[in-house]
């Protein structure tokens, strides 16, 4: 249920700069061939911080998909869950007993089997650490053995274990066994994994500019067939000019993120090919319900009225596409209906009941946002613009995330912000992670950092996974009842944009398509390395 890192790692994707060094196109001659092999990976942060793959939930997720595997993996395509260890999977007309039948010849990279055991071996610690993302096991209350491939789940309430079991982050399968006698926490945060996905650890320098590299695994169930790229090196550059020329001279494969001005630049660059989609990530403001100016619902009715979305959208060129809701397209409850519009009369009006705005007292607001993210600097200099002219002073505060986060779970709610600016992505690809983590009543204050304490909404948010289960259409009605709930009733939310991914990437590779489950992963066997 935690995200302490990932929040982090999101709000600094966007570190931008541009000019210093000369653009010089990149021709197909100058790049490397199949003979070389190895994808290199540009990121601007530490690439590991938790090698654990049961209580992993931070930027190594880039890697660690590559490293392990989960039963099932989600399809973009089809919007469902895809068979990945598990080659087929049924469920009881209830929702509540889904078996999975596994692969036949898997193999962990300690060289003993995927099998049956071994999955509810993993599963089983992963839910009794219980950190990171566990909780989206919470529904299971039994794992049976049935035979060496076959493993049966028999729930508590209906849920979707099909697609939780896709999930980006403790969803993924491992060697229970791989420490012996020892401490398995201890030994994999060593640098060492247990995983049977295509690509095992060859190296790890924490601290280094090529920290982490990964080698083929021979014995990967999908094989190695025809081209495939053999190493994979993650490189953390800081810098996205620094990355942008290292992808220009041929050093680096794939930039995951750039800022608009150098995305223009690599879309006119011979040789290099890039790549805007949208993601599944979400740009939040949260207002704080329980404490300050804020808690009187007339005041964040005024301030999610006077967000300028149509300008913030246009200054983030690009970056960035109106959102409408808390779901993003792609994802079951998306409602278009919900795209906000600015209302500065509106406004007004709430102000003016409430005794402030123009001509009234001066209404003074925090607000928090992570230092050094660029969009949410273009969101904070438009919103606190726009609010001047209302008679509104913002005291825009940009943090490190561990001291935003600190501040947003102060005991004492006078330390506390009137608004909090974050992203969130989901843990699978469905929209209960917003829910259940963002807005759900929770003792201490984890990510519900708009403090909201309402029972029926906490009720109708916990009937969601048997919803998904057993009545799509239910489910559906659902979200849209509950964002309409959020954002137009209890007016505990503004949504602004939902995040385009930018990627530049080099000419000879092939294949890349970007999965926004997992954001900002390369599932690197899929490519196929060229001259």
């Amino acid at each position: 249920m935690r995200r302490i890192l990932i929040l982090g790692v999101v709000a600094v994707l966007a570190l931008a700069g541009c000019g210093g060094g000369e653009v010089r196109d990149t021709s197909a001659a100058s790049l490397p061939t199949t003979k070389d092999a190895t994808f290199v990976y540009l990121d601007n942060l530490d690439i590991v911080t938790d090698w654990d793959p049961a209580t992993s939930y931070s930027n190594e997720i880039v890697a660690m998909q590559n490293i392990y595997d989960s039963l099932t993996v989600y399809n973009p395509n089809t919007r469902r869950a895809g068979p990945r260890l598990a080659e087929r999977w049924q469920t009881s007309p209830d929702g509540r007993t889904w078996t999975f039948t596994l692969r036949n010849g898997l193999f962990f990279h300690t060289g003993r089997p995927v099998d049956a055991t071994a999955v509810k071996a993993s599963i089983e610690r992963t839910r009794r650490l219980g950190q990171g993302a566990a909780y989206i096991w919470d529904a299971v209350q039994q794992i049976t053995v049935k035979d060496p491939l076959t493993v049966e789940f028999r729930l508590k309430y209906p849920a979707p274990l099909d697609l939780i079991a896709s999930a980006d982050y403790a969803a993924y399968i491992y060697d229970t066994q791989a420490a012996g006698s020892g401490d398995l926490g201890k030994w994999f945060q060593q640098g060492r994994d247990a995983g049977s996905g295509p690509y095992t650890v060859a190296s790890w320098q924490k601290g280094r500019e090529k920290e982490l590299v990964l080698r083929a695994f021979d014995k990967y169930w999908g094989g190695w067939e025809g081209p495939h790229y053999r190493n994979v090196e993650y490189r953390v550059t800081p810098d996205l000019n620094t990355s942008w020329q290292l992808l220009l001279r041929g050093e680096a494969s794939f930039v995951e993120r750039l800022n608009p001005a150098l995305f223009q630049k690599a879309k006119a660059t011979a040789g290099v090919r890039t790549l805007q989609v949208p993601s599944f990530q979400n740009m939040l403001v949260l207002f704080n319900t329980a404490s300050g100016p804020l808690a009187d619902i007339r005041l964040r009715r005024a301030v999610q009225k006077a967000i300028d979305y149509n300008g913030v959208i246009a200054a983030l060129k690009g970056a960035g596409t109106q959102a409408a809701g808390l779901v993003p397209e792609g994802l079951l409850g998306h409602t278009p209906a919900l795209k906000p519009q600015q209302d500065l009369a509106g406004a007004a009006d709430l102000l003016h009941q409430a005794g402030y705005g123009p001509g009234g007292r001066q209404l003074e607001l925090t607000l928090t946002y992570a230092q050094g993210d660029d969009d949410e600097q273009v969101l904070v200099t438009v919103l606190s613009s726009t609010l001047a002219q209302l008679n509104i002073k913002v005291d825009a505060r940009a943090m490190q995330w561990n001291a935003q986060w600190n501040q947003g779970k102060a005991a004492d709610p006078a330390k506390r912000q009137d608004i909090f600016v974050m992203y969130w992505w989901p843990d699978y690809a469905d929209a209960y992670s917003w829910f259940l983590n963002v807005f759900h009543s929770a003792t201490p204050v984890s990510f519900n950092l708009t403090y909201l304490r309402d029972r029926d909404v906490d009720a109708q948010i916990d009937r969601l996974p048997s919803l998904l289960a057993t009545d799509r259409g239910a489910a559906e009605k659902a979200y849209a009842d509950l964002q309409r709930t959020l954002i137009e009733k209890e007016a505990v939310v503004a949504v602004p944009w939902v995040l385009n991914y930018q990627r530049a990437y080099l000419g000879n590779v092939q294949g890349f398509t970007d999965n926004p489950a997992y954001p900002n992963v390369v599932f690197v066997h899929e490519l196929i390395p060229s001259g």
